[in-house]
């Protein structure tokens, strides 16, 4: 599904080891989907741009939870992920820091894709 372009669903996760609890509720629900057959765009902003670079995802430890790293493997085999440019920037983090198939896109392309028809979004 990497590419493709009319997402089903749209998750946006802010939350990284800040909360990794409500990081873990994010990327449990996009990989749920994937897992079904959704269209899932996966979108990295705020702390979980983190999330974006090799090892950090083992960093968010949650009990009794997938391991944060599974989930977001999970999404970018069978969907798509974006890190935000301005939280990318923030964070001094470029195209070549971020695993293999994830993407740094803005503001524009977020919208395009919670605008498509039978698109639906959700933030954490």
């Amino acid at each position: 599904m990497r590419g493709m372009a009319t997402p089903a669903l749209v998750v946006k996760v802010t939350a990284g080891r800040d909360d990794a609890e409500r990081c873990n509720q994010a990327l449990t629900v996009a990989a749920a989907a994937v897992a079904s057959g959704v269209p899932v765009s996966l979108w990295l902003a705020g702390e979980a741009a983190w999330l974006a670079l090799p090892g950090r995802a083992g960093e968010v430890a949650l009990a009794h939870a997938t391991p944060a790293g599974d989930l977001l493997g999970a999404v970018l085999a069978g969907g798509t992920v974006t890190v935000c440019t301005q939280c990318a920037a923030r964070r001094g983090i470029g195209e070549a820091d971020v695993l293999t198939g994830i993407r740094i896109a803005g503001a524009a392309t977020f919208l395009a894709e919670v605008m498509a028809d039978g698109a639906r979004a959700l933030v954490y």
